[in-house]
């Protein structure tokens, strides 16, 4: 927690200092600083937008990347996470209102059979951090609840989970309803767990298989980028 002095310190560094220190306070998941840190720059009259992309997602995007590559673990990045969190809720309600962009929605789920949900959990936060909206419909999802928020969220990617071999085989059960239904291409969809690997998700028909969070976010933001280009061509 900051002390008082911390906290004199963080408002008299310049703009750019400041940033940089709550890219650390992110890394140390400093929930109060980041909080401080975001209502700093708003008051100086940085646009919200700015405040998350260059404070708040960048910050993440270095902690994403220490995650992949092993220097920084599980619990490590949910308290970065948390803190991303905490700035978010200061955010969130003035981003609605400048209209701000967003890289892109996606509705996620531990698929039917399956209650587990740390690795999910991580997965959102994540993407939140990586300025996706996030729609999380929690553990033990059948294929008609993954279909009915997709497509009441209107969502770009659809993000399914398993952490057992024997509900891993159910993400192919939603896949091929979305086929059914005529909606598969409509939809990024994304897998992911601890027994799938990249071989069982071309298998299934998913668009992507991600080990870990730090590649989920990668991933989503190639898929959408391309997703966005694709349209900007067929325009």
């Amino acid at each position: 927690m900051a002390d008082e002095d911390d906290e004199i310190i963080l408002s008299e560094l310049s703009d750019e200092d400041l940033v940089l220190q709550m890219h650390d306070d992110l890394y140390d998941g400093l929930k109060e600083e980041i909080e401080e840190g975001v209502n700093i720059l708003l008051e100086r009259g940085w646009e919200p937008y700015r405040v998350l992309t260059e404070a708040l997602v960048a910050g993440m995007t270095i902690v994403g990347r220490d995650f992949r590559d092993g220097i920084l673990f599980v619990p490590e990045v949910l308290l970065a996470a948390g803190a991303m969190k905490a700035g978010m809720a200061i955010l969130k309600p003035l981003l609605a209102e400048t209209g701000a962009p967003r890289m892109g929605k996606m509705v996620i789920g531990t698929v039917k059979g399956d209650i587990h949900d740390i690795g999910k959990n991580l997965v959102s936060m994540m993407m939140e951090g990586a300025g996706f909206e996030v729609v999380d419909i929690g553990i033990n999802n059948a294929v008609e609840k993954y279909i009915e928020a997709i497509k009441a969220e209107q969502a770009d990617i659809l993000g399914m989970s398993a952490l057992l071999t024997t509900t891993m085989p159910y993400m192919k059960v939603v896949i091929d309803t979305m086929k059914a239904e005529g909606i598969r291409d409509d939809y990024i969809v994304l897998v992911g767990g601890a027994p799938l690997n990249e071989e069982f998700g071309k298998a299934i028909g998913a668009d992507a298989y991600c080990r870990d969070a730090a590649v989920a976010v990668e991933t989503a933001k190639e898929f959408v980028q391309r997703k966005h280009n694709q349209m900007r061509a067929g325009a």
